[in-house]
């Protein structure tokens, strides 16, 4: 009497099975490689893009006011009251030492350094003037500025760096006048006084 082995019924093969968990893996690893391609997209969020900075730093701690003017090619002019004008922003307005104070966790932390900061978002040609005015004075003595202008793009280039000093508050004084080419190539640098402060 020969043994018939009875042959166990399923509905798969192992094969088949091998095939399925293949497929689903590399869907899964699909899905997952769109998603880290494709980011969330970001709302309102403006890229701030400058051509040219403009700086002027003094003491650090000191609570005198300096302020940085920039009037452009077409006679707009960037200060304190006016901080936006055609492509030109002044970025930072400094005061001294108001409002250089936070509380962080129950500590006061005070920022010393002092700077003001004026942004050039474009090429546009033309001369741009570079004053600095001692507003206000706390202390009562003479102050001296670090006035620098940077060409950002397409490399750092410095296009003036120098000191400029001021003995009594309302002092005006021309840092540098430059003329931005059509190219955006920095020519004519020179510190001919204009007075721009109103």
């Amino acid at each position: 009497m020969a043994f018939r082995r009875k042959r166990r019924q399923s509905d798969s093969d192992p094969f088949t099975d091998l095939l399925f968990n293949a497929l689903l893996g590399f869907t899964f690893m699909f899905l997952i490689a769109v998603f880290f391609l494709n980011p969330p997209a970001k709302t309102g969020e403006i890229p701030a893009k400058a051509e040219y900075i403009i700086t002027a730093t003094w003491e650090s701690g000191r609570p005198d006011d300096v302020d940085l003017w920039v009037e452009g090619p077409g006679g707009d002019k960037v200060w304190y009251l006016n901080p936006e004008a055609g492509l030109m922003n002044l970025d930072r307005d400094d005061r001294g030492l108001i409002n250089d104070e936070m509380i962080v966790d129950g500590a006061r932390i005070t920022n010393e350094l002092n700077q003001e900061i004026v942004t050039i978002r474009g090429r546009a040609p033309g001369e741009y003037t570079v004053n600095v005015q001692y507003y206000a004075s706390e202390t009562g003595r003479p102050i001296t500025a670090d006035v620098t202008v940077s060409r950002v793009n397409p490399r750092l280039q410095i296009v003036f760096k120098d000191q400029i000093g001021l003995d009594y508050p309302g002092e005006e004084h021309t840092a540098v006048r430059f003329t931005v080419n059509p190219d955006g190539a920095v020519t004519n640098v020179n510190t001919l006084e204009k007075s721009i402060v109103r």
